[in-house]
């Protein structure tokens, strides 16, 4: 591995903080081209067809930047650079410095998180301390942890002698198709772990949110990983549809919606690649009369108001014992009157900006949709600005268990709620859905945790608590949630060969 002089801050020998300083609330503390090509084989190049895409603002629908539109003959460029470095680069490499490589792009994603926080915020319209707090320093993170993977995999599997398995072996080049929810956070869930296994990838970033991954790419550069180790491929569905079937990529991940992650999976039917699918989801944030209930109040909120709602886990169906109903709804309704919705920079804002003109369309559809079903719609009073793509937070109450909006994902801030008398009725509510990606329970009884925890099919269960994430420990789901896990020593096993 090519060694660089490290500059002061990493000479000091201060402890690592995945907890970074605030960023600034101010566009002009970041750099952004005015222009990306593509990012193929450790070099910027243009794409074959000529043809450019603008990525806007949602905020103020101002452009931000022309990013390039790779093709069939681009995507084949990618794939064959990120196959030449692993067969001659990154495979042959000792695990301990493809490691030092990991470790690399985790301390630069500190260093720079500022920056990556300012332009996640302005191309995807989260909130700045959404950006600042949760997704830079938990995309820093997955590269710290996976770093340390890197040579212990014999370890994490070391086979069965008698099946005659051996070592675990990388499974080659990995195509990764990632959406625009949390887009530097979902590259550094896909990269990372495929880095560390010693694949090579081919990753391409929604058409909507492609800035952090470009700016990542740019990162990769001054951390001198080897050319063609990670490429980086922009476009709308046919760029992803042409990584996906491209002959000689061995792996795929996609996240995203259930429909698409359908068609990749008929597309890879037959074709040998390893797949893995991270898809939609309805979870249900379950209230029992015992629990603390404005600790559970602050769940909630968290559970479907953080990022807009464009969570594919979020709490957007919530189940309460009848003998606290009224008491959560009221506290709800208060709590919702104090978040701000507004500008993504402004670090007291708790709602930013729905992420497209079409997204916000799928949403007011859905606000319509409730009311016609017979739901009572409450939404606080509150100024929107005049440019962008914005809905305020809201809930419905008197919802039926076959209403639309308690069956289908929305991906925007709407919480449906219900009520139950008993646990067996919850349990069916709950699991009476085709998702089955996450859940949470709220009680002040640990039996009432194991029983449900043991019942309902999701992949993921927080008790007192939602949305926490660490990438120490796994995430996947059931049914039409999709399948495999990405996260934790789980995260490993989708890009090895353990045959």
């Amino acid at each position: 591995m090519a060694t660089k002089k490290m500059s002061s801050s990493r000479r000091s020998g201060k402890p690592l903080d995945w907890q970074l300083a605030p960023a600034p609330e101010s566009k002009d503390h970041v750099k952004i081209q005015e222009q990306y090509e593509l990012f193929i084989n450790g070099k910027w190049q243009k794409p074959k067809s000529g043809k450019y895409f603008d990525t806007i603002n949602p905020a103020n629908e101002q452009k931000l930047a022309r990013i390039a539109e790779a093709n069939d003959a681009d995507v084949d460029a990618a794939v064959k650079a990120a196959r030449r470095a692993y067969d001659t680069v990154w495979s042959k490499m000792p695990a301990a410095e493809r490691a030092k490589y990991i470790y690399r792009i985790a301390r630069l994603l500190q260093e720079k998180a500022r920056e990556f926080a300012v332009i996640e915020s302005m191309d995807g319209g989260k909130a700045i301390r959404e950006s600042r707090d949760v997704d830079v320093p938990l995309a820093a993170a997955h590269f710290f942890y996976y770093a340390g993977w890197a040579d212990k995999l014999k370890y994490a599997f070391p086979g069965n002698p008698g099946s005659g398995a051996g070592a675990p072996r990388p499974l080659g080049v990995a195509g990764q198709v990632i959406p625009w929810n949390f887009p530097l956070l979902m590259a550094a869930w896909k990269l990372a772990p495929a880095l560390a296994c010693g694949n090579t990838v081919v990753l391409k970033p929604a058409e909507t949110t492609p800035l952090t991954a470009l700016k990542l790419a740019e990162l990769l550069q001054e951390a001198e990983l080897p050319d063609g180790v990670v490429n980086i491929v922009t476009g709308a569905g046919a760029t992803g549809a042409a990584v996906v079937n491209h002959p000689d990529v061995n792996k795929i991940a996609f996240t995203g919606s259930t429909n698409v992650g359908k068609i990749i999976q008929r597309a890879t039917a037959g074709t040998g690649k390893k797949l893995t699918l991270e898809l939609g989801g309805k979870a249900a944030n379950i209230i029992f009369a015992d629990a603390t209930i404005d600790q559970a109040v602050e769940g909630i909120i968290n559970g479907i108001y953080f990022n807009q709602g464009h969570v594919c886990c979020a709490g957007s169906r919530l189940y309460v014992e009848e003998g606290v109903y009224d008491e959560v709804v009221r506290k709800l309704k208060h709590r919702m009157r104090s978040l701000v919705v507004g500008d993504p920079l402004d670090k007291n804002t708790d709602i930013g900006a729905i992420n497209s003109r079409e997204q916000l369309g799928t949403i007011n559809k859905y606000l319509k949709i409730g009311v016609a079903d017979g739901g009572e719609m409450y939404q606080p009073a509150c100024d929107l600005p005049g440019k962008g793509f914005w809905c305020r937070p809201t809930l419905f109450t008197n919802v039926a268990q076959s209403a639309r909006i308690a069956q289908e994902e929305i991906f925007g801030p709407v919480l449906a709620i219900q009520t139950f008398r008993t646990v067996d009725e919850v349990i069916q509510k709950a699991n009476n859905t085709p998702y089955g990606l996450s859940a949470g329970v709220w009680t002040d009884k640990g039996s009432k945790i194991f029983n449900l925890t043991n019942k309902l099919r999701a992949g993921v269960i927080w008790a007192n608590t939602f949305n926490k994430f660490d990438p120490t420990s796994p995430f996947g789901g059931y049914k039409e949630s999709g399948y495999g896990r990405e996260g934790g020593v789980h995260g490993l096993g989708a890009y090895l060969n353990l045959n």
